[in-house]
């Protein structure tokens, strides 16, 4: 099925993809990134007909809501032109970015792991076994993430398809989202090349991670505590005095600025308060230095 809608959206769009296609270069270069296994004409053929399928749907939906929906005739004219070309635009660009943020949360899933990813190659080094060994290791740990996949590549380069150690390593960095983890490998590679010790580069590279990644958790640890004054001043403190604001208003007359304070109060409450909480959760979750 998935094959048939592939080979349907690139028999239609694909021509538009060829001549257009230098536009979206960044998806093109996302897709390898994102481990997302599927052409770049392809996707954007997929792209293109998924668009042009929201258009439709959109068309035959707020047709059917204007037809039982009371408008004035220009509201109606207004949402028959733009909604249905908004539905398509939206859907469009979710799939274009779709790639783009996968990238993202592979490299940040690859540098949360780095640094203890780092320390344990380092001590498996210690013993002597040969880097193949160490990156089919490291390719069993699930707990590794999007690293442990990333070996697993390195893995089968050499295992399935004959590719020396040092090649297998430059393709996958090359292919990489993270820069930290790229210039690892490719360190990694440069030390081998020149005859230097890969168990000093592999120890020292781990401690500087490890080293790195504890000022990050300082950091962030430091930023919370401002971050906590900021959310009890603005979302505890604020609102509280906001609603005994109202309250005070309320008894002295019915509304305010011409609408009802009773009104205004569950606003504040089930509304108001809440969006800005998930603001502030959400902010934190995209600053958050993850363990």
């Amino acid at each position: 099925m998935a094959d048939s809608i592939r080979g349907l959206a690139t028999n239609i769009f694909g021509g538009v993809v060829d001549k257009y296609g230098n536009y979206f270069n960044f998806v093109k270069d996302s897709l390898p990134r994102a481990n997302m296994k599927i052409p770049f004409k392809t996707y954007m053929s997929m792209a293109f007909l998924f668009a042009t399928i929201s258009f439709i749907t959109g068309i035959l939906v707020i047709f059917v809501s204007l037809s039982i929906v009371p408008l004035p005739i220009f509201q109606k004219v207004m949402f028959a032109v733009f909604a249905p070309i908004l539905i398509a635009m939206t859907t469009f660009f979710l799939l274009i970015f779709n790639p783009y943020q996968k990238v993202l949360n592979r490299k940040r899933n690859i540098e949360v792991n780095l640094p203890f990813v780092l320390t344990h190659m380092g001590a498996v080094a210690e013993s002597g076994v040969p880097p193949y060994v160490i990156f089919k290791l490291i390719s069993q740990f699930d707990e590794y993430g999007e690293i442990a996949k990333e070996m697993g590549k390195i893995v089968n380069n050499i295992d399935a398809f004959g590719i020396d150690p040092l090649t297998a390593v430059r393709d996958v960095a090359a292919k990489s989202p993270s820069e930290t983890f790229r210039q690892t490998l490719m360190g990694f590679v440069s030390t081998t090349e020149s005859g230097g010790d890969v168990k000093i580069f592999l120890k020292n590279a781990g401690q500087q991670a490890l080293f790195e990644w504890r000022i990050k958790r300082e950091k962030f640890l430091q930023q919370l505590s401002t971050y906590a004054e900021f959310y009890t001043g603005l979302l505890i403190a604020a609102p509280l005095f906001i609603i005994a604001l109202f309250a005070v208003l309320n008894l002295v007359q019915g509304d305010f600025a011409g609408y009802n304070i009773l009104d205004l109060m569950k606003l504040t409450i089930y509304i108001v308060v809440p969006m800005m909480n998930g603001m502030f959760l959400l902010f934190l979750r995209g600053i958050e230095v993850e363990m």
